[in-house]
Protein backbone atom coordinates (compact mmCIF):
# COMPACT_ATOMS: atom_id res chain seq x y z
CA UNK A 1 0.00 0.00 0.00
CA UNK A 2 1.15 3.59 -0.67
CA UNK A 3 0.22 6.23 1.60
CA UNK A 4 0.56 9.66 0.39
CA UNK A 5 1.00 12.10 3.58
CA UNK A 6 0.38 15.55 2.02
CA UNK A 7 0.85 18.44 4.62
CA UNK A 8 -1.71 21.08 4.06
CA UNK A 9 -1.63 24.63 2.26
CA UNK A 10 -0.61 27.67 3.31
CA UNK A 11 -2.63 29.75 5.84
CA UNK A 12 -1.98 33.59 7.49
CA UNK A 13 -0.28 32.27 10.53
CA UNK A 14 2.46 29.55 9.20
CA UNK A 15 5.49 30.27 11.08
CA UNK A 16 3.92 32.76 13.26
CA UNK A 17 1.58 31.29 15.47
CA UNK A 18 1.41 27.70 16.80
CA UNK A 19 -2.17 26.96 15.64
CA UNK A 20 -2.51 23.75 16.98
CA UNK A 21 -6.22 22.57 17.12
CA UNK A 22 -7.20 25.87 17.27
CA UNK A 23 -10.56 26.38 15.40
CA UNK A 24 -11.43 29.00 12.24
CA UNK A 25 -7.92 28.81 10.70
CA UNK A 26 -8.47 28.35 6.88
CA UNK A 27 -5.89 28.47 4.10
CA UNK A 28 -4.60 31.93 2.94
CA UNK A 29 -4.88 32.26 -1.36
CA UNK A 30 -1.65 31.10 -1.42
CA UNK A 31 -2.88 27.86 0.21
CA UNK A 32 -5.96 27.55 -2.18
CA UNK A 33 -3.74 27.35 -5.07
CA UNK A 34 -1.37 24.90 -3.56
CA UNK A 35 -4.55 22.81 -3.17
CA UNK A 36 -5.62 22.86 -6.43
CA UNK A 37 -1.84 22.64 -7.79
CA UNK A 38 -2.12 19.30 -5.09
CA UNK A 39 -5.32 18.23 -6.82
CA UNK A 40 -3.55 18.47 -10.20
CA UNK A 41 -1.16 16.79 -9.04
CA UNK A 42 -3.02 13.70 -8.21
CA UNK A 43 -5.87 13.94 -11.11
CA UNK A 44 -5.39 10.63 -13.03
CA UNK A 45 -3.97 8.86 -10.46
CA UNK A 46 -5.81 5.73 -8.54
CA UNK A 47 -5.71 6.64 -5.37
CA UNK A 48 -8.63 4.30 -2.70
CA UNK A 49 -9.05 7.09 -0.47
CA UNK A 50 -8.78 10.24 1.11
CA UNK A 51 -8.53 10.65 4.52
CA UNK A 52 -8.28 14.35 6.23
CA UNK A 53 -7.73 15.64 9.75
CA UNK A 54 -10.59 16.98 10.99
CA UNK A 55 -9.22 21.58 10.83
CA UNK A 56 -10.33 23.54 8.51
CA UNK A 57 -6.94 23.84 6.77
CA UNK A 58 -6.65 20.32 5.83
CA UNK A 59 -10.42 20.02 4.85
CA UNK A 60 -9.83 22.85 2.15
CA UNK A 61 -6.81 21.23 1.49
CA UNK A 62 -8.34 17.48 0.76
CA UNK A 63 -11.73 19.06 -1.26
CA UNK A 64 -9.99 19.59 -3.82
CA UNK A 65 -7.56 16.45 -4.39
CA UNK A 66 -10.98 14.29 -3.05
CA UNK A 67 -12.91 16.21 -6.25
CA UNK A 68 -9.78 15.63 -8.60
CA UNK A 69 -9.69 11.49 -7.52
CA UNK A 70 -13.38 11.22 -7.87
CA UNK A 71 -13.74 9.76 -3.86
CA UNK A 72 -14.82 11.25 -0.30
CA UNK A 73 -13.00 12.85 2.25
CA UNK A 74 -12.95 10.54 5.47
CA UNK A 75 -12.21 12.58 8.82
CA UNK A 76 -9.68 10.80 10.96
CA UNK A 77 -8.73 11.79 14.25
CA UNK A 78 -5.68 9.81 13.78
CA UNK A 79 -4.33 12.41 11.91
CA UNK A 80 -5.34 15.48 13.64
CA UNK A 81 -2.97 17.56 14.65
CA UNK A 82 -0.53 17.77 17.57
CA UNK A 83 -2.79 18.94 20.77
CA UNK A 84 -0.85 21.75 22.00
CA UNK A 85 -2.26 22.08 25.37
CA UNK A 86 -1.96 25.65 26.46
CA UNK A 87 0.91 26.63 23.73
CA UNK A 88 -2.60 26.86 21.43
CA UNK A 89 -2.72 30.06 19.66
CA UNK A 90 0.37 31.41 21.07
CA UNK A 91 3.06 33.10 18.28
CA UNK A 92 6.14 31.63 18.42
CA UNK A 93 7.90 34.75 19.08
CA UNK A 94 6.11 35.00 22.50
CA UNK A 95 6.72 31.27 23.19
CA UNK A 96 10.86 31.83 22.65
CA UNK A 97 11.14 32.66 26.16
CA UNK A 98 9.37 29.95 27.71
CA UNK A 99 11.51 27.07 29.40
CA UNK A 100 9.04 24.39 28.68
CA UNK A 101 8.89 25.73 24.83
CA UNK A 102 12.70 25.19 24.56
CA UNK A 103 12.99 22.00 26.43
CA UNK A 104 10.48 20.79 24.12
CA UNK A 105 12.47 21.61 21.41
CA UNK A 106 15.42 19.89 22.39
CA UNK A 107 14.27 17.04 23.85
CA UNK A 108 10.69 15.68 22.26
CA UNK A 109 11.35 12.48 23.21
CA UNK A 110 10.75 13.53 27.06
CA UNK A 111 9.00 17.15 26.77
CA UNK A 112 5.17 17.69 26.50
CA UNK A 113 3.11 21.03 25.45
CA UNK A 114 1.73 21.98 29.41
CA UNK A 115 -2.02 20.46 29.21
CA UNK A 116 -1.17 19.27 25.77
CA UNK A 117 -0.27 15.31 23.61
CA UNK A 118 3.33 14.79 23.71
CA UNK A 119 5.33 13.94 20.67
CA UNK A 120 5.51 10.30 21.59
CA UNK A 121 2.06 9.68 21.64
CA UNK A 122 0.87 11.73 19.02
CA UNK A 123 3.44 9.27 16.93
CA UNK A 124 1.78 6.12 18.41
CA UNK A 125 -1.92 7.54 17.25
CA UNK A 126 -0.57 8.43 13.78
CA UNK A 127 1.57 5.14 13.66
CA UNK A 128 -1.69 3.15 15.02
CA UNK A 129 -3.97 5.23 12.12
CA UNK A 130 -1.63 4.31 9.38
CA UNK A 131 -1.16 0.42 10.33
CA UNK A 132 -4.98 0.06 10.68
CA UNK A 133 -5.17 1.34 7.02
CA UNK A 134 -4.04 -2.43 5.78
CA UNK A 135 -6.99 -3.36 7.16
CA UNK A 136 -9.16 -1.60 4.21
CA UNK A 137 -7.52 -3.18 1.87
CA UNK A 138 -6.95 -0.33 -0.55
CA UNK A 139 -3.55 -0.15 -2.52
CA UNK A 140 -3.42 3.97 -2.13
CA UNK A 141 -4.40 6.50 0.08
CA UNK A 142 -4.08 10.10 0.44
CA UNK A 143 -3.80 11.86 3.84
CA UNK A 144 -3.98 15.18 4.75
CA UNK A 145 -2.30 16.10 7.72
CA UNK A 146 -0.57 18.55 9.51
CA UNK A 147 3.74 18.75 10.05
CA UNK A 148 4.15 17.26 13.52
CA UNK A 149 1.85 14.22 12.67
CA UNK A 150 3.58 13.98 9.42
CA UNK A 151 7.71 14.46 10.81
CA UNK A 152 6.38 11.95 13.77
CA UNK A 153 5.41 8.90 10.92
CA UNK A 154 8.44 9.52 9.05
CA UNK A 155 10.65 9.64 12.09
CA UNK A 156 9.41 5.80 12.97
CA UNK A 157 9.73 5.35 9.18
CA UNK A 158 13.40 6.14 9.16
CA UNK A 159 13.90 5.04 12.39
CA UNK A 160 15.22 7.95 13.99
CA UNK A 161 14.96 9.22 17.27
CA UNK A 162 12.27 11.91 17.93
CA UNK A 163 15.11 14.69 19.42
CA UNK A 164 16.40 14.75 15.76
CA UNK A 165 12.37 15.35 14.38
CA UNK A 166 13.99 19.10 13.30
CA UNK A 167 16.18 16.97 10.56
CA UNK A 168 13.00 16.07 9.10
CA UNK A 169 11.61 19.55 6.54
CA UNK A 170 7.69 19.38 6.11
CA UNK A 171 6.68 21.96 4.29
CA UNK A 172 3.06 23.66 3.25
CA UNK A 173 1.61 21.34 0.36
CA UNK A 174 4.62 19.01 0.07
CA UNK A 175 3.57 15.52 -0.18
CA UNK A 176 5.89 12.51 1.43
CA UNK A 177 5.40 8.75 0.38
CA UNK A 178 5.27 6.03 2.95
CA UNK A 179 4.70 2.42 1.99
CA UNK A 180 2.92 -0.56 4.06
CA UNK A 181 3.63 -4.21 3.56
CA UNK A 182 2.20 -6.76 6.18
CA UNK A 183 2.17 -3.32 8.97
CA UNK A 184 5.72 -2.61 8.37
CA UNK A 185 6.34 0.97 7.67
CA UNK A 186 9.00 2.57 5.24
CA UNK A 187 9.48 5.65 4.16
CA UNK A 188 10.20 6.58 0.26
CA UNK A 189 10.17 10.09 -1.20
CA UNK A 190 10.05 13.01 1.82
CA UNK A 191 8.53 16.48 1.64
CA UNK A 192 7.70 16.73 -2.39
CA UNK A 193 7.05 20.09 -3.76
CA UNK A 194 4.42 20.39 -5.95
CA UNK A 195 4.56 22.69 -8.55
CA UNK A 196 2.07 24.14 -11.62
Amino acid sequence: MIIYLVRHGAHASVDKVLCGRSAGVPLSPEGVTQAHQLAAHFAGSTIDAVQSSPRQRTRETAGPIAAAVGRPIDFAEGIDELDAGEWTGRSFSDLAGDAAWQKWNTNRDQARPPGGESMRELQARVIRHLQSLEDTKVESVVLVSHAEPIRAALLHCLDVPLDRFSEIAVAPASISIVRSEGGRLTAGDINLQVRP
